[in-house]
């Protein structure tokens, strides 16, 4: 108490302290004190210590968890000539040869979460599996059949037949979960079947680029091969992870180990369980992160929110009035902080249902109101194309070191540029400008600058005096390339 009492008084100067008049001293003292007898009350509540053992939890949790065996059979590679070789010995037997065919293993975890029997594992621990047996912890193995299964997640739903009720582990709520908090791994690694071990949460939000949904709690517990699908727990003993990867060089554990968030593997197991297959809402748009300068470009302030590249025609988003070069600042009332998030926000959304979207329009805050579709792998993002007959002019705009051209016949055979683009086409860029660093290449197509269409380098080189004249050095480009769009922040050269 002494030591804190002494860092609290060294806040004020010493100086200060001699020239408040005693009375006056004497009650910040006992205010001093008041409050740090006051810590150890408050500190219960934002933070839990370590227990003496996990024993009793871990005892408790065992029989929640499975081991989850598969057996898959695969064509074997035999060289032209060793086949050629076996053919001919069984032949001379008057014996047909063996198929080319072995029985592969693997081995893996999974928890139960219902009685009945539903288990939750990963889906590439059970992938191209032509069969699945699941060990519990009393030793008993029973046959498992496939209910659903998601890739982008790699989330799968089991389900086994059984005459007894089973021990179900419970979900728990991972957006409470904090970095520093204690967590317990139970799993199947290297087939030890039901081992514990235990860590701290390393870190949240990781994205390991495994998927477009990423957002994975990080743990330094021990988690080896066959620890995938396994549960993570918090000290309550509910679920708050599903661990699914580790990052190692040798394949062990170097105390980095990944794992889905609750929050997410919760609502894609409801759907497994409900319809078989995972439903997500679709927004209709192709995003892009805002990095510092396109914030500057696009007159944001500081980079975050997701920059729509591109609005799918008859989707959502174009019928919402969403449109090309908008950022998506919040959805559905949650701040779109970069551009990973929205992604997971959308495909979390009911289908059909009615959400407010925050976009930045150049300078304004605006909100549309979206209602939600079914996203389709077979639906993929496309701008709508521009259109109008082009004036014919050329040069070059030493402010972005490029060379431009009106697009032509010509031009689009030259650079094998789409029929449907439309803008003002790139021709040549000087090594040594800021478009050069930036990518900007011969061919590409520049269809808006700061989000106003441009058709002819006349319209480009007004757009960046506009951008000078207001005291920007940043110019936002809507460029098109391969068939795709994207906006690129170019800074400005003297000129």
């Amino acid at each position: 108490m002494r030591l804190l009492l002494f860092r609290s008084a060294r806040i004020m100067r010493r100086d200060r302290l001699h020239s408040i008049p005693r009375p006056a001293r004497r009650a910040i003292a006992a205010a001093l004190v008041s409050g740090v007898l006051a810590l150890p009350v408050l500190a219960p509540a934002q933070a839990r210590s370590a227990p003496e053992s996990f024993a009793d939890l871990a005892e408790a949790l065992l029989p929640t968890v499975v081991n989850v065996a598969t057996t898959q059979l695969i064509e074997t590679r035999r060289s032209e000539e060793l086949e050629e070789f076996f053919k001919e010995f069984f032949e001379r037997r008057g014996q047909l040869p063996p198929r080319g065919r072995r029985r592969a293993n693997s081995l893996g975890s999974g928890f139960i979460i219902d009685p009945a029997g539903y288990i939750v594992t990963n889906n590439h621990v059970i992938a191209e599996a032509d069969e699945i047996t699941v060990r519990l912890h009393d030793d008993t193995t029973l046959e498992a059949k496939v209910v659903g299964r998601d890739e982008k997640t790699d989330l799968a739903l089991l389900k086994v037949d059984t005459d007894k009720p089973l021990p179900a582990a419970k979900w728990g709520d991972s957006e409470k979960t904090r970095i520093g908090d204690w967590v317990i791994a139970i799993g199947n690694p290297f087939g030890l079947g039901g081992t514990v071990t235990a860590g701290i949460v390393s870190a949240r939000q990781r994205d390991i680029n495994a998927g477009p949904y990423d957002d994975f709690i990080q743990t330094d517990a021990a988690i080896n091969r066959g620890n995938s699908g396994g549960p993570m727990f918090n000290v309550d003993g509910e679920v708050i992870g599903v661990n699914t990867a580790i990052f190692s060089p040798s394949g062990g554990s170097i105390g980095i180990g990944f794992a889905i968030p609750s929050a997410l593997a919760r609502n894609v197991i409801a759907q497994l369980r409900k319809y078989g297959e995972v439903r997500r809402g679709w927004l209709g748009v192709r995003i892009q992160t805002v990095t510092e300068e396109l914030a500057e470009g696009l007159r944001l302030g500081k980079p975050h929110g997701a920059l729509v590249a591109s609005v799918t025609e008859g989707g959502p988003a174009e019928a919402a009035g969403i449109q090309q070069g908008d950022v998506i600042l919040e959805f559905d009332g949650r701040e779109v902080t970069d551009m990973r998030k929205l992604p997971r926000m959308v495909a979390e959304t009911a289908i059909g249902r009615e959400v407010d979207v925050v976009v930045w329009r150049k300078g304004k805050k605006k909100t549309l109101k979206v209602t939600l579709g079914e996203l389709e792998e077979e639906k993929v993002a496309a701008a709508t194309a521009q259109t109008g007959e082009p004036e014919a002019a050329s040069g070059a705009v030493p402010a972005l070191g490029l060379e431009l051209d009106t697009m032509t016949p010509e031009l689009r055979e030259r650079f094998g540029i789409d029929d449907k683009a439309e803008g003002v086409v790139i021709t040549d860029v000087d090594e040594s400008s800021s478009a050069a660093e930036k990518g900007l290449r011969p061919g590409d197509v520049i269809v808006e600058v700061d989000q106003e269409q441009v058709k002819t380098p006349g319209d480009v080189v007004e757009r960046i005096n506009k951008a000078k004249d207001e005291g920007y050095r940043v110019v936002t480009l809507l460029v098109f390339r391969d068939g795709d769009f994207q906006w690129i922040a170019v800074r400005l050269d003297d000129s």
